[in-house]
């Protein structure tokens, strides 16, 4: 399924048919425009690359100007685009140049995945990062947030590959899976997805049909 980029705007509640609280994700989904369009005879795959948002000319590069223009994308957005992302198709001949993609193509009850950016927390210790416990704070201990023990000293003598320990958290790109859609408006291209999605409000992410099961990433 063909997906969208969206502006996450924040987290709020709506109630179902059984008059429950739902925790849903608000997104400004779409419209979308194809920038270019890949064929297996000329790129070696089959592909969509898609826009969202309008930028300033003084902001936009003079390569970007000049890749929108070659592939029939400019005329969308004269000026320059914000973001661009690419999404595998089977078929390629249902969609053609500067053809506008909306918040239409869901449908409550579907699934979708949606990829995005975790929050940067920048460096953080073991208990942040990893939900270590610390130490005791009295009987004279003075090892509170450290992690331990982090590799024997005479086999292997080093520092195994993959141990926790403390270091940069967050910034990550985290695939939430099979997420429900709650509600869609096409009028206002709005999209509810039930859950929350990595990211602050007003990040990018990328919204598509439902492929798997569970997370993938790491935050």
């Amino acid at each position: 399924m063909i997906g969208l980029l969206a502006k996450k705007i924040g987290m709020t509640q709506v109630y179902d048919e059984q008059g429950r609280v739902v925790p849903v994700t608000l997104f400004a989904a779409g419209p979308c425009t194809v920038a270019q369009i890949k064929t297996p005879e000329k790129d070696g795959y089959a592909a969509i690359q898609i826009g969202f948002g309008p930028r300033r000319e003084k902001r936009t590069s003079r390569a970007l100007q000049g890749h929108l223009k070659k592939h029939g994308g400019g005329t969308a957005w004269p000026q320059g685009v914000r973001s661009l992302r690419e999404i595998r198709v089977d078929d390629v001949a249902a969609y053609q140049p500067g053809q506008q993609l909306t918040v239409s193509i869901f449908t409550v009850g579907s699934k979708v995945d949606v990829v995005g950016t975790s929050k940067g927390r920048g460096f953080a210790g073991v208990v942040r990062r990893h939900h270590f416990t610390a130490g005791r704070e009295t009987h004279g201990v003075t090892t509170h947030k450290q992690p331990g023990s982090i590799g024997a000293s005479a086999y292997p003598s080093r520092v195994i590959k993959g141990k926790r320990l403390p270091g940069r958290m967050g910034g990550a790109r985290i695939t939430v899976k099979n997420l429900h859609v709650v509600g869609v408006d096409a009028e206002q291209n709005l999209l509810w997805l039930r859950g929350s999605v990595p990211g602050a409000p007003n990040g990018m992410v990328l919204i598509q049909g439902a492929v798997g099961t569970g997370v993938q990433g790491k935050a």
